[in-house]
C-alpha cells in the first residue's frame, strides 16, 4: 500500500516541478502587469485612486483571508444542503 503512495507523491513532486524545467527563463508574471501596460499604452489615466494601498505581504494576507471566508460559506451552504 505505500509503495503505490509514493509513486503517486513523485509522480505529483514531477509534474509541478516540470513547468520550471521546461519553460527555463519564461516569464510568469500574469495578465494584469500585460493589460496595465497595454491600457497605459492607449492613454487612459484613472478616474479614481485606491483608499487603501498595502504592502505585498498585507495584501497576500487579505487575499488568503477572503479566500479562507469563501471556502468557509462555500462549505457551510454545501453542508446544510446535503444534510437536507
Amino acid at each position: 500500500m505505500k509503495r503505490p503512495l509514493l509513486a503517486y507523491c513523485l509522480g505529483l513532486i514531477v509534474l509541478l516541478a516540470l513547468p520550471y524545467f521546461v519553460a527555463r527563463g519564461a516569464d510568469f508574471s500574469g495578465a494584469d502587469g500585460i493589460a496595465q501596460e497595454a491600457l497605459t499604452k492607449q492613454g487612459y489615466t484613472p478616474w479614481v485612486e485606491p483608499l487603501f494601498n498595502p504592502p505585498p505581504e498585507v495584501a497576500s494576507g487579505l487575499f488568503a483571508f477572503q479566500a479562507a471566508l469563501g471556502g468557509l460559506a462555500l462549505g457551510f451552504f454545501l453542508g446544510r444542503r446535503a444534510r437536507k
